[in-house]
């Protein structure tokens, strides 16, 4: 079991690398937990992240010629030049696939962040295997999508059990970040008001133009 505790083991630059599972065309559609949109708009400011940051991140598909249908394209855009894809043939759970593993292996970062559609599945399996293969793992759930709220549940259960640490994208950007006084800060307040917090777009520009006003 892992055993990742915020004061010996935050998520840094250094130390942190993003799966992201299966976030496909024809998965997002059985997305009925929360709002497919959100779930977009998240796994998109997972992948902006790792360009703010700098941080190895994986992409993979299952059999995206099929009903699961391709790799997001919004998302895809997103990701930093030379990100893996991986396309499995069939495996079900991302660590089945040999090359899949050697990508995440090649990170060399002790902490995964883990985002799939779809959760009980795409999300649960590799971040149960990547527990077991002695990685932290981060399950990030709003950047995730289930069929059902009981599915979600049952997973949010299974894998607090498995020693995975539950988290959200604005708290896993955040714990990256730590101070907004670095480097990162500009990025991530674009990626807070254009993704995972419209509401600070509204924010940021508000308070911008009562400064202007103000001159």
């Amino acid at each position: 079991m892992a055993t990742n505790t915020y004061a010996t083991n935050r998520l840094t630059p250094d130390n942190t690398g993003i799966l992201l599972v299966d976030h496909q065309s024809g998965l997002i559609l059985g997305v009925q937990d929360h709002d497919q949109n959100e779930v977009r708009r998240n796994a998109r400011a997972l992948a902006r992240a790792a360009k703010v940051f700098n941080l190895p991140i994986v992409a993979t598909t299952s059999a995206p010629q099929g009903p699961n249908g391709p790799f997001l394209p919004d998302v895809e855009a997103e990701l930093p030049a030379g990100t893996p894809l991986i396309h499995r043939t069939g495996e079900v759970d991302a660590f089945d696939d040999p090359a899949f593993e050697e990508a995440v292996r090649a990170m060399n970062r002790p902490n995964l962040v883990i985002a799939g559609v779809i959760t009980d599945v795409c999300l649960m399996f590799a971040s149960l295997s990547a527990i077991a293969r002695g990685y932290d793992v981060h399950s990030v759930f709003d950047a995730s999508g289930t069929t059902n709220v009981l599915a979600r549940e049952t997973s949010l259960v299974r894998l607090q059990e498995a020693g995975a640490t539950l988290n959200s994208t604005v708290g896993v950007i955040s714990e990256l970040l730590r101070d907004w006084k670095t480097p990162g800060g500009p990025g991530t307040a674009e990626i807070f008001g254009e993704l995972a917090m419209p509401f600070y777009g509204a924010v940021v520009a508000s308070h911008a133009a009562a400064a202007n006003q103000s001159k």
